[in-house]
């Protein structure tokens, strides 16, 4: 009888802190806690992983270390062209580093998230008896060139898997690839044992609020929001927004706050390691992001039983909330349609069934349930 296990390789080179890598921790760390079959090892190529190596190595999950010094922290960041080059910067330098990786230890499954041309590539120009797995993250935006290219490297993928229905009959309808290895797999955002652990952090500084979280950044469109609070601010002076986040729009944000006096209504937390608290306390939590797929901290405020006020952005919000069922929905980036539903919102009686119906929801992205899926796939 053959024990040995079978070695996944994960990569997913990021730039900044974003849900994405956390989903490559969870699903690593699923398949490790409720099997025995696999070895699952993460690739840390520039330092992308660092940050999180002691949550890593505690999940008994391998680390493949490549360089002594966190190149990540030396490239540009923010902006559309200067995250492009670095983007390039890792491509070429991960390019024969990732093909001799793969043929030295011969995994039995590559899973890339992030920067997939360069497997991509890899695979197009060489022969491997590793099969690779393309898990969509994020909507993919397809030029003409980007579909040529995925029309060739997808001939020889195993398989391709789509973090939402809509997401998945959107990469069918292209026909980029056999629809046969096209399936849906949900992102592993909840572990119930650390969620439970960090949902008892009790807040002091902040109360009578409404929340939203997420990068600062054009797509979670955030300055939308505050637009709209300024004006339910007009009417309820009393009223509070929290933001936690921080990317390339903080500055234009903070700006927007201080001109129109919104700083005593409008508070920008920065970065917060541990939201659930914020969610669990709020009055609300607000989703206007312009799309999303699926959606990370939408999933994290339906398993804590939180309110939620959400835009009907494609594909993952439209799929995931609907109207008064496990939530309210406003048309996305529509200011007439988010006050109205907003004042609706504000004075829900009983949203108890909404809360119930959204926890039921978030039970599809837990560890246990991605880890029954995956399994299967593989």
């Amino acid at each position: 009888m053959n024990n040995e296990k079978s070695k996944i390789f994960y990569w997913s080179p990021s730039l900044v802190n974003i849900a994405t890598t956390k989903a490559v921790i969870n699903s690593a760390h699923s398949l490790h806690l409720y099997s025995d079959d696999y070895e699952c090892s993460i690739i840390n190529f520039f330092g992308e992983f660092s940050n999180t190596k002691f949550q890593i190595e505690k999940k008994e999950i391998n680390l493949i270390n490549f360089y002594n010094k966190n190149i990540i922290n030396f490239l540009p960041k923010y902006g559309k062209i200067k995250s492009r080059l670095s983007f390039i910067i890792i491509y070429i330098l991960s390019f024969f580093p990732l093909k001799n990786l793969i043929q030295k230890e011969k995994p039995k499954y590559l899973v890339i998230h992030l920067v997939t041309s360069l497997p991509l590539t890899l695979l197009i120009l060489f022969s491997f008896k590793t099969k690779f797995i393309l898990r969509i993250s994020g909507f993919p935006r397809l030029n003409f060139m980007r579909k040529l290219f995925w029309k060739i490297a997808l001939k020889k993928i195993h398989l391709i898997t789509c973090p939402t229905r809509n997401t998945m009959n959107y990469i069918k309808d292209l026909n980029l690839a056999d629809s046969s290895k096209i399936k849906l797999l949900y992102d592993p955002v909840i572990s119930v044992k650390d969620i439970n652990k960090k949902k008892k952090i009790t807040l002091e500084k902040h109360s009578n609020y409404y929340f939203s979280a997420g990068r600062l950044t054009r797509q979670k469109n955030f300055m939308f929001l505050c637009k709209a609070f300024k004006e339910i601010i007009k009417e309820n002076n009393e009223i509070k927004l929290l933001i936690a986040g921080e990317g390339e729009e903080g500055f234009i944000l903070k700006k927007y706050i201080n001109k129109n006096r919104l700083e005593k209504n409008i508070i920008l937390l920065g970065h917060i390691q541990n939201i659930y608290p914020y969610l669990k306390n709020s009055k609300g939590f607000i989703l206007t992001s312009l799309w999303e797929d699926p959606g990370f901290v939408l999933i994290e405020a339906s398993y804590s039983r939180t309110s939620i006020l959400s835009a009907n952005s494609w594909p993952g919000p439209a799929e995931l909330i609907k109207d008064e069922f496990n939530g309210i929905v406003f048309e996305n980036n529509n200011m007439e349609s988010f006050l109205k539903k907003f004042k609706h919102f504000a004075n829900l009686k009983n949203s108890h069934y909404l809360k119930l119906n959204n926890l039921k929801l978030s039970r599809k992205f837990t560890l246990f349930s991605h880890y029954k899926k995956f399994a299967e796939l593989i």
